[in-house]
């Protein structure tokens, strides 16, 4: 299963992007999505996550900024970010749980510029 991300983009400070991941194969058993990022210079950390009940979790650093959705006959999250800051500037990972497993998206970069 491969992963595909798209959204990111450059935005002023203050500004909104929505992020979309979808899966290549569909019809699995997908536990929980989730998107991390990686800011330069900077480990990778994890932003939001939804789970297959549709309970959602958020990093501090994010919450009530960022919104994280799923559509489930698409196998599709969204990852819907309002307010942005500098500090938000990264590439942004997609995760999917499948049947216990792993797997990401190639990343889409997400440049806020002050």
């Amino acid at each position: 299963v491969q992963l595909q991300a798209s959204g990111g983009g450059l935005v002023q400070a203050g500004g909104s992007l929505r992020l979309s991941c979808g899966a290549s194969r569909r019809g699995f058993n997908i536990n929980a999505m989730g998107w991390y990022r990686r800011a330069p210079g900077k480990e990778r950390e994890w932003v939001a996550d939804i789970l297959a009940g549709g309970r959602t979790n958020y990093a501090d650093s994010v919450k009530g900024r960022f919104t994280i959705s799923r559509n489930d006959a698409a196998d599709t999250v969204y990852l819907q970010m309002h307010a942005l800051l500098s500090e938000d500037t990264a590439v942004y990972y997609c995760n999917f749980l499948i049947n216990g497993l792993p797997y990401w998206g190639q990343g889409t970069l997400v440049t806020v510029s002050s």
